[in-house]
């Protein structure tokens, strides 16, 4: 299962650019007969060593002295967990063996099951959509379905993950399912198989068959539209296939809208492939880190598809893979940026499986990507600009109102829905995939699909909008028009991120407030009792101008700071210092 709508286990790379290259790491299990011979041990292995001597001594005293006996495996997954995140870097995560499975079908979209969206309703699992090409599209399952049990076993308030667990499992096998449908319950036997999702999609799934989307959106003029929301594996080639379906490969196609939007990355070479179908020449993407050369990644001319304009759509959810291709097709002048500024990361990352034999994983970021000009996209404390921004004159921002009308008028196009069958079909019968497909939700309103204008007013999207009508302009005049904001776009970006850590700090601030009025009722409450709170000097001193003095322990100056506010006191309690007595008063 691959259910969008719970949380996942793993947090997926949420935007993760990554090699995935399987590399051999290097393990010494070091066996304890005692804590001096397993420490002298390792001093003899030379300095590299000395790095676990203490580490392994934490270890023996607990494992020997601690009043309950500890799991051990518990114990060393926190001591992974802490080296790693001592690194301050999101995007290096540690995957136990259990967690393993999840992190993949997350990190791939592959995965065996039966192939469908789920979420809990009224307290029973519930098909939200079967996946094109899946045992569930196949055997029949439609969105709403509830499914009563798996395998004889009631999913009545049962935990989603759980449920999909009980879905999960080796392809080939069968897993029978109680089906509710309108009142109506059915046995319905399903093979399991393995699952890639599909990461192209168009607007519109299309009229005769409902596992395949239409891309051809102002078909007078011959514009297309690809949605690509995941760079997985292969990815590219149904991208390619998808043009090739409105025929980009034969020069018929006139302009394409390729939507990156809400793309978190992945796959760093499907990026590249993607850019290379576009670009006959150019650099691509540069990558470089402290253990590797630099790389870079140049266009070729071979499999170049013929040249029309392209529009990219980007916000502040592109991050990785998204950023490098939305980069590469700018800064190579082939196509216009529409929308609003990308996110910001800009590092890759690899997945390497630990050959201790427990099956646990670590994905470590290894380098950096650059721009073809050069610049890293990375979003910095201390940075002004990060990410890759709207072309001059296509900076189109959405309120959240817009953006949650038209999430809302997606996912309703994303849902697979079959046409009931007219003759024999009993309310509690299973529909097979037909060639007639109902749309998505019968809009109360009647769309015209083959009428640009009414299906742009349909998807209530500002942004694809602006897309389609800067590739309408470019096809009838030749030339490129704006068709967002043209003035200071940067300056916009930089005010609207001001604003969201203005309101961040706001809350914090508020929380703040919140936590001293909490303390105070307590103090009270405490009376004698209350605890003193650590305080280096009394609040009415004013301290600026004053000066700071550090010494080592020898008692040597090694630097003198300039004391330029109140401050100090604040961040010189979570610092790691400690009162002295011994000072005159």
């Amino acid at each position: 299962m691959s259910p969008p709508l719970r949380p996942a286990r793993v947090p997926p790379d949420g935007e993760t650019s990554m090699s995935m290259r399987r590399q051999n790491v290097l393990f010494v299990l070091l066996g304890i007969t005692g804590l001096a011979a397993t420490v002298a041990s390792s001093r003899r292995m030379g300095d590299d060593y000395k790095f676990f001597d203490e580490i392994i001594e934490v270890k023996h005293l607990i494992s020997s002295r601690y009043v309950e006996s500890p799991d051990e495996k518990v114990l060393r997954q926190g001591a992974i967990q802490g080296m790693v995140e001592a690194l301050n870097d999101p995007y290096t995560v540690y995957v136990p063996a259990g967690d393993k499975e999840v992190f993949n079908k997350d990190l791939t979209g592959e995965y065996a099951g039966i192939g469908a969206q789920v979420n809990m309703q009224e307290g029973w699992l519930t098909i939200v959509s079967p996946l094109e090409d899946s045992p569930a599209f196949r055997a029949g399952l439609m969105a709403e379905d509830r499914i009563v049990s798996v395998g004889g076993v009631s999913t009545q308030d049962k935990d989603i993950n759980d449920c999909v667990d009980m879905l999960m499992g080796q392809p080939g096998t069968p897993v029978q399912l109680v089906v509710e449908r309108k009142g109506r319950k059915f046995d319905l036997e399903v093979v399991r198989d393995r699952i890639k999702t599909r990461s192209v999609k168009g607007f519109h799934r299309s009229e005769g068959d409902a596992s395949q989307w239409n891309h051809l959106i102002d078909a007078s003029r011959g514009i297309g539209y690809v949605r690509l929301t995941q760079f997985t594996p292969k990815c590219s080639e149904e991208v390619l296939a998808a043009l090739r379906s409105i025929g980009a490969d034969k020069g018929s196609l006139k302009g394409l809208v390729l939507d990156l939007r809400f793309n978190p990355g992945g796959l760093l070479n499907e990026a590249e492939a993607i850019a290379d179908l576009f670009l006959a020449d150019g650099v691509i993407v540069s990558t470089k880190g402290r253990a590797y050369p630099e790389k870079v990644t140049r266009a070729k001319g071979p499999g170049t598809l013929p040249d029309f304009p392209i529009t990219v759509l980007v916000n502040g959810s592109s991050a990785s893979a998204s950023e490098v291709l939305a980069g590469a097709l700018a800064e190579n002048s082939r196509a216009k940026v529409v929308g609003t500024r990308t996110f910001g990361k800009g590092s890759v990352q690899s997945v390497m499986e630990l050959p201790s034999g427990n099956g646990s994983e670590l994905k470590i970021t290894e380098q950096g990507y650059f721009l073809p000009s050069g610049r890293s996209i990375t979003r910095k404390d201390d940075a002004d600009q990060w990410g890759v921004d709207p072309s001059e004159g296509f900076y189109v921002p959405m309120t959240d109102a817009q953006t949650v009308a038209m999430l809302e008028t997606r996912r309703r196009e994303e849902v697979l829905r079959y046409a009931q069958e007219k003759a024999g079909a009993g309310s509690d019968a299973v529909a097979a995939p037909a060639a007639q497909a109902a749309p998505a939700e019968q809009a109360a309103e009647q769309v015209d699909w083959t009428n640009v204008e009414s299906v742009l007013a349909f998807l209530k999207d500002p942004q694809l909008t602006a897309a389609v009508k800067a590739l309408q302009i470019k096809v009838d005049s030749g030339e490129w028009k704006p068709t967002g904001e043209t003035h200071n776009p940067k300056g916009r970006i930089a005010g609207d991120e001001m604003l969201k850590l203005t309101q961040y700090q706001q809350r914090l601030l508020r929380e703040l407030a919140r936590t001293d009025r909490r303390l105070e009722a307590l103090e009270t409450a405490a009376g004698d009792e209350a605890p003193k709170a650590t305080d280096l000097w009394t609040n009415d001193l004013d301290l600026t101008g004053g000066i700071l003095e550090i010494r080592d322990k020898q008692g040597n100056v090694i630097a003198r700071l300039d004391i330029t506010g109140n401050n100090l006191e604040r961040w010189l309690l979570d610092a790691d210092v400690r009162k002295r007595e011994d000072i005159v008063k």
